[in-house]
């Protein structure tokens, strides 16, 4: 059965419709919503064929029909536009939101994720860029009471990355500017492949006596060195999922999922630059009702990160999508300090 234009503009009604209230929507309804020429009768007819070709379903014995997942599939990949325009007074207040962030890309990334999380009262989750070139540029180790050492990393593109290292015989100061100096010689601009139990034995060795009481800092450091070239992942909102029952059954599945950031990455990283629509149907372990709408940024030096809604499938998208866009656009400006086209 075809999909004439009229069968688009009542499943695109219907799509709408759901999303305003998550009611069944009836060929009542329908009619007073479409501004067509036809009868309540002859709407019944297209949604009855409409659900003939799976892309309605009837949830239960009202005449009223609500979208499947084909539905939205066929609705996102045919009949989404580009969205309603972001008002100018909007993208003003979300611009000055965003300036007063901490600018350290884990913190912004964060910060940009929770703010969008809060304006469009979705979930949200933000990955920083991935780089197997980031490097840490300079370290210093803090102390932290008598027994403990903070060892803070600034990457070359000024991330800040902090491990805190326990050290049973005692910390001095003098100590902690020792072991940074020593750190600064040696660990900066090394890759992580290049981080050998070899390498680190020489600094520990370095330090002469104190090489072994040392050490946890150093290992400390070594993997700070590691984590440099490794996604961060930021999930925002999770309030806003446990007002959808539907999502109860995997809630705890899809935490777990951004403890991770390669796995955080790979969730909501968008195969293109332009915005993208997951159905939690298509997800390798399906996630029914669950819709990520994720939307790529720049970060400058050709790196890249995400930035996505997380919510359920009759979310606005028309309304969503350029909100979501605007802040992927400044949150790659903010991190990569330039200025980007609109998309």
């Amino acid at each position: 059965m075809p999909m004439d234009r009229r069968k688009q503009q009542v499943l695109r009604a219907i799509v709408a419709l759901y999303a305003m209230d998550g009611e069944p929507v009836g060929s009542g309804l329908l009619c007073q919503h479409l501004d067509m020429a036809v009868s309540s009768a002859t709407l019944r007819n297209e949604m009855a064929a409409l659900t003939k070709l799976g892309l309605l379903e009837q949830p239960h014995t009202s005449a009223g029909r609500v979208p499947s997942a084909k539905g939205y599939r066929y609705y996102l990949d045919h009949l989404l536009s580009d969205g309603e325009a972001l008002p100018e007074a909007e993208a003003a207040r979300i611009d000055a939101a965003l300036r007063e962030l901490d600018h350290a890309p884990e913190r912004l990334a964060q910060g940009t994720a929770r703010a969008l999380a809060d304006d469009v009262c979705y979930a949200v989750a933000a990955t920083t860029p991935r780089s197997e070139e980031a490097r840490i540029a300079h370290f210093e180790v803090v102390q932290v009471g008598r027994y403990s050492a903070a060892v803070l990393a600034v990457t070359g593109t000024g991330g800040v990355h902090t491990r805190v290292a326990r050290v049973e015989t005692g910390l001095s100061r003098a100590d902690a500017a020792k072991v940074a100096e020593l750190l600064n010689r040696g660990l900066v601009f090394v890759a992580p492949a290049d981080v050998t139990g070899s390498l680190l034995a020489g600094l520990a060795a370095a330090l002469g006596e104190q090489g072994e009481a040392l050490f946890p800092v150093i290992r400390a450091a070594a993997a700070l060195v590691r984590d440099a070239a490794r996604p961060n992942a930021t999930l925002e909102g999770t309030q806003y999922l446990l007002e959808w029952p539907d999502f109860s059954g995997y809630l705890a599945e899809l935490l777990q999922i951004f403890r991770d950031g390669e796995a955080a990455g790979r969730l909501i990283a968008p195969p293109t630059n332009r915005t993208s629509v997951l159905l939690g149907e298509d997800l390798p372990h399906p996630m029914p009702g669950l819709c990520i709408m994720s939307k790529r940024y720049l970060a400058g030096g050709g790196l890249t990160g995400s930035i996505a809604i997380i919510g359920p499938a009759r979310m606005p998208f028309s309304k969503l999508m350029p909100r979501l866009e605007h802040y992927a656009l400044r949150l790659g400006e903010n991190m990569s300090g330039k200025p980007q086209e609109e998309p």
